[in-house]
């Protein structure tokens, strides 16, 4: 199942990240590269939603998809992240907790489907408002402009950013929380 519709829309948001990076280099204006790295980052971040519904509806969820999916998800966030921190944009410790997070509970959720616990780490509402709310500052980050003639996208971007940290600190107790009986199970197992 490596090249069904949604995985492909997947393959698809992991080859926009070099394209989104590539725009800051562009010989244009920054409000058009502004414009057209937020366009881009937006219809890449809907491809999240359309891949796991077509997956669903064309009955196409497969194994593989499920790996590459959310890793697809956190390459492009933190690679955007980079770039806003590169640009003075995102507070370089918002960006840590929010990479760290990912790299950690990625690592955890790994760890838990090996030892057979996984749904003990499923993803949980707190883990999609936190993804909703850091996509939603990430797009604002990148605009970097005046939208709608009066909503300050970098005042904005900002508050939401440390708002989806929080949230990335909150989510990462919640999972650690369900994980951690496993953990002490195998502890004293090895122990």
């Amino acid at each position: 199942m490596f090249f069904t519709v949604p995985t492909l829309l997947t393959w698809a948001r992991i080859a926009a990240i070099p394209l989104i990076v590539a725009v800051f280099y562009l010989p244009l204006q920054q409000g058009t590269i502004n414009s057209t790295a937020t366009v881009m980052f937006i219809v890449f971040a809907l491809t999240d939603w359309a891949d796991g519904y077509l997956a669903r509806r064309l009955n196409q969820v497969s194994s593989f998809g499920a790996f590459l999916d959310p890793v697809a998800d956190k390459v492009l966030v933190c690679a955007c992240m980079l770039v806003l921190v590169h640009l003075g944009r995102a507070d370089v410790f918002a960006a840590l907790i929010i990479v760290a997070r990912e790299i950690a509970i990625s690592s955890l959720r790994e760890w838990m489907a090996r030892i057979g616990a996984s749904a003990s780490v499923a993803v949980h509402m707190l883990g999609k408002v936190k993804t909703t709310v850091q996509l939603v500052a990430i797009g604002f980050l990148l605009y970097d402009g005046r939208a709608l003639w009066v909503v300050d996208t970098r005042l904005w971007g900002r508050v939401l950013l440390w708002t989806a940290a929080l949230l990335t600190v909150w989510s990462m107790c919640y999972y650690l929380r369900r994980a951690l009986p496993e953990i002490r199970q195998r502890a004293r197992q090895h122990g």
